[in-house]
């Protein structure tokens, strides 16, 4: 029984699975899309295109746009006694 439950949790697990030239195509698409909606804006605060203040610009918006839009809230919950604490961040 158990041998049939670990092989059809196989089965469904292993499409999942993204090859290595999948990863890299689904990160060369995200950086496009970085430069698409950024772009614009470094350029029009100073940046020339394709240098590495530009691309630094790029990703400090990035980066303060995912801090910005963060939906979820995080709550932290601690297990133990005195001496012992297993935190853990959600």
């Amino acid at each position: 029984m158990l041998r049939y439950i670990l092989t059809i949790l196989m089965l469904v697990a292993i499409p999942g699975c993204m090859t290595q030239a999948e990863r890299a195509a689904a990160a060369q698409a995200e950086v496009e899309e970085m430069i698409a909606v950024y772009s614009p804006a470094c350029e029009k605060m100073g940046y020339s295109k394709d240098t590495d203040p530009w691309r630094d610009c790029i990703l400090r918006f990035r980066a303060h746009d995912d801090e910005r839009y963060r939906t979820r809230p995080t709550t932290t919950t601690c297990v133990g006694h005195r001496g012992f604490f297993n935190c853990t961040s959600f």
